[in-house]
């Protein structure tokens, strides 16, 4: 447990060295809201699939604030609701604190910690292409990858679908 909030004081650490940086132009701030679809989730108990016996959705919403034409820090909040025999509830939040890196052509790749209602933590490592931009909002596709650990619970690794729009 030291080593793991020792990676993360290093890693806000970081971020605020290069939010300090300063760039013609910058900062921006962007907003933005997401639906992620989970696909599959790996783990010690084989593969659990999306749309096997529940609905898993959530709905990402985020600030993002963009320190140059490569770099940006951005927070994320995901509300997950659930479906399973006829009874829906809100089952997670997690809050997702990293960086985007940013290229050409609308590519990103974004480093994300994750710290979950329910007690898990972990990463997301996401990649992110606008697919259509207009002069006031951006639309997306991403496909996150979320590894966490904790909670009594195996590890696990997942891979999912996400589309949103930037405003």
């Amino acid at each position: 447990m030291k080593q793991f909030i020792t990676v993360v004081v290093v890693f806000f650490l970081i971020q605020f060295q290069l939010a300090a940086q300063n760039n013609t132009g910058y900062p921006k701030v962007a907003a933005y809201f997401s639906i992620n679809h989970p696909l599959v989730t790996y783990s010690s108990n084989l593969p659990v699939y999306n749309f096997d016996h529940s609905y898993t959705v959530g709905f990402p919403i985020g600030i993002n604030l963009i320190k140059s034409d490569h770099l940006a820090y951005s927070i994320e909040i995901v509300p997950t609701l659930n479906s399973a025999k006829g009874v829906t509830k809100t089952t997670n939040i997690s809050i997702q604190p990293g960086l985007i890196f940013r290229y050409p052509n609308g590519f990103n790749f974004l480093t994300r910690l994750a710290f979950e209602t329910g007690g898990r933590y972990g990463t997301n490592f996401v990649f992110n292409k606008v697919i259509y931009k207009t002069k006031a909002n951006s639309y997306w596709v991403s496909v996150p990858i979320p590894a966490r650990f904790g909670n009594n619970v195996p590890a696990s690794i997942g891979l999912g679908l996400q589309f949103g729009v930037t405003f």
